[in-house]
């Protein structure tokens, strides 16, 4: 006998295909729940135009965006009857208090499956956007995972965040389709090898780690080094290739590399990222040279699939060793490639993930 249909509602704050946490976090399973018999709708916060707005320095706009959000989340409430599931990823609005998941949880009785893969509770925010801090109400994240049927997290270090409310939390690492995304396997078999990086604007500051050890090593070596995110830090290397990131050619301009890097400050919200970056070099065939926070030394087998850097001696140490060996880039990376297929493959999660909407 065919399983009743389930109906899931998922309240993320812009729409597919644009952001990469969603991407990786829960669009990557939606083919997965509809052969499950699960049913689903995508309600954004922002449409592609007004996440733009927030970015910019518009007053007006920005107001504008966050109160025309506010306005749909509202009409939502009304059509919460019909869905057995409400997943919110992140938040269900980006400022005030968490009025909508009180709502749905408690008047409404619905479950909510609350997922997040950074340490959001902390009151940071972007350099465009800080100035507005004192609306976002970070205590929310507590009082969410309290009211939640299920929390979902990309971390043991996250998972001790929620356990203080929750005791129903599961970790889901953030993962990528081995299968159909990054299913390329890097040609290692070359002796001019790149290095690379790839991130967004926020986090550019980590390369002020290895910056001085890739300019020595550049005296050297001959190599390029390459950055793929939205804005260029414009490094001062002797070969240096800033590439605009780009989700269609994303998985091709990582290619360029042969050797990715993870650098991260030891603080606590460096402690809360999901390792994204090693995990897709890592996919790709490319050795992953980390720093060693949070889940970075869970995904990283140092000298095996990689190296865990906690100097700039040591950062300087393997890297070489990884330019003048190809051998040894071509074993770390065929290791590093069965790592991710094992353990952060969409083939290896989903069964975690479907079992987020189950009654038991």
């Amino acid at each position: 006998m065919k399983s009743k249909s389930k109906k899931v509602v998922f309240i993320v704050p812009t729409p597919l295909e644009i952001s990469p946490s969603q991407r990786f976090r829960f669009e990557q399973y939606l083919p997965a729940l509809k052969q499950n018999n699960i049913s689903y709708v995508i309600k954004p916060y922002f449409t592609l135009k007004g996440r733009k707005a927030l970015y910019s320095n518009n007053l007006t706009k920005k107001v504008s965006v966050v109160l025309y959000g506010y306005i749909k989340r509202i009409f939502l409430l009304f059509t919460m009857p019909m869905y057995d599931y409400v997943f919110i990823h992140r938040e269900a609005a980006p400022v005030g208090p968490p009025i909508f998941p009180w709502i749905i949880a408690k008047l409404m009785r619905k479950k909510i499956i609350y997922d997040f893969d950074d340490a959001i509770w902390l009151p940071l925010m972007s350099d465009y956007n800080r100035k507005f801090s004192f609306v976002k109400s970070f205590s929310k994240v507590g009082k969410l995972c309290r009211w939640s049927y299920n929390v979902v997290v990309g971390n043991k270090y996250l998972q001790s965040y929620a356990l203080q409310y929750n005791k129903r939390v599961t970790v889901i690492p953030t993962v990528v389709n081995t299968q159909t995304l990054h299913n390329v396997i890097q040609n290692q078999d070359i002796d001019t090898p790149a290095i690379g990086w790839t991130g967004s604007f926020s986090t550019l500051v980590y390369l002020d780690i290895v910056l001085p050890v890739l300019q020595r090593l550049q005296e050297k070596h001959d190599f390029v080094f390459y950055v793929i995110a939205d804005k260029d830090p414009q490094l001062p290397l002797k070969r240096y290739k800033f590439i605009q990131w780009n989700k269609d050619t994303e998985v091709t301009d990582l290619l360029k590399f042969h050797i990715g890097l993870m650098p991260l400050y030891d603080d606590e919200f460096s402690k809360g990222k999901c390792g994204f970056k090693a995990i897709q070099y890592m996919s790709l065939g490319l050795p992953a040279v980390v720093s060693p926070v949070g889940v970075n030394t869970e995904i990283v087998d140092d000298g095996i699939n990689g190296f865990i850097c906690k100097t700039e001696t040591e950062w300087e140490l393997h890297l070489e060793s990884l330019l003048i060996n190809n051998n040894k880039r071509k074993i770390m990376g065929q290791s590093a490639r069965k790592k991710i297929e094992s353990k952060y493959s969409v083939a290896s999660s989903t069964s975690d993930f479907l079992g987020l909407f189950s009654n038991s």
